[in-house]
């Protein structure tokens, strides 16, 4: 009897125990994000800010949110709808630098010759964000900030020395908009994935590609010769999470990815224009030709780009126009 009783006691206590465990267990349980980027390259600025942003996430968070971040193409996703991919909840975390089949308005920042410098980017980016804001909310995600590469200009593998050397010439673009510049010039723009573009340079079914010397051509300045440092616009890319799991989030784990992504923001694009310079003496070292950008270029750029802006906005309704009105006044333009 007293056995019995002992095996009684015995079993409670241990019952109260694991209840217990349990308990704290489920009470503490961390929230397993998938997270995905369009980049496939884990060395880059860009990839390495995520990752400090996974981390520091983790450990602000005590575990309680915990992100894996997966590269380009490790899921099956394109680069084009990682935005939708988001919404749809099969990632709750992503970098996409390809949204705008989903958020068009973002093309405002992205216009060729509207933005010029560093500082114009800022304060451009700074009066985008209600719209940008607004746009990915519509795709059930939330717009949490980004970050952007250094100008994109121009590489080519015949000798540029000035924008009417393009005539003829078959140019690889990121958007419709860097498509309007190559055809100002007398181009012929070629959409193509990242990956095709190293062999269609090599056969010859492109002769050029606008991207930055810390962006594509950090990959692909093997088969580009030469490089026109005109910058045609800037390409960025947005930081974004589900809606629904973001809003479900406690307070302090919502706080703690806001403030590690806006600090990240900065230090990616800060990291990208570092190893712009850096690449750049890299590729002249290695043997690639590179010409500056003429003044002359400049202004005939900007005049035959300034009608496209308005030609843009109002092909796509009032609220694309008020979006290029806002940036315009920040920017005196």
């Amino acid at each position: 009897m007293k056995f019995n009783n002992f095996k009684k006691c015995n079993f409670l206590a241990t019952s109260a125990v694991v209840f217990t465990l349990l308990s704290a267990g489920y009470s503490h349980a961390s929230e397993k994000w998938t997270g995905y980027t369009y980049s496939a390259v884990s060395t880059t600025a860009a990839v390495k800010g995520l990752e400090r942003i996974v981390q520091e996430v983790d450990t602000s968070t005590d575990g309680d949110l915990k992100i894996k971040l997966n590269l380009g193409k490790s899921l099956q996703i394109k680069s084009s709808d990682i935005t939708q991919a988001a919404g749809d909840d099969i990632v709750q975390f992503a970098a996409d630098g390809f949204f705008l089949g989903n958020v068009p308005i973002g093309g405002v920042l992205r216009l060729p010759m509207l933005i010029n410098s560093d500082e114009e980017w800022a304060k451009a980016v700074e009066v985008m964000k209600p719209f940008l804001k607004k746009g990915f909310e519509e795709q059930l995600v939330v717009y949490l900030g980004g970050y952007r590469y250094p100008q994109q200009v121009l590489f080519t593998t015949f000798e540029m020395k000035s924008l009417s050397d393009m005539e003829g010439k078959k140019i690889r673009v990121t958007s419709p908009e860097q498509g309007e510049f190559i055809k100002a010039f007398g181009g012929q723009p070629i959409n193509l994935a990242g990956t095709e573009v190293p062999t269609s340079l090599e056969r010859g079914v492109i002769d050029g590609v606008i991207t930055a010397s810390a962006g594509g051509a950090k990959n692909w300045s093997e088969f580009l010769h030469f490089n026109y440092r005109f910058g045609v616009n800037y390409f960025n890319s947005v930081i974004i999470v589900n809606a629904d799991r973001f809003n479900d989030l406690p307070d302090k784990s919502q706080k703690a990815l806001a403030s590690s992504v806006e600090k990240e923001s900065v230090k990616i694009t800060e990291d990208f224009s570092k190893d712009e310079l850096v690449q750049k003496q890299s590729q002249q070292e290695n043997g690639m030709v590179i010409y500056e950008a003429n003044e002359a270029d400049f202004n005939l750029a900007l005049e035959k780009m300034k009608p496209y802006w308005d030609e843009w906005a109002s092909a796509r309704g009032p609220e694309y126009v008020e979006a290029l009105s806002v940036v315009r006044e920040a920017l005196g333009k």
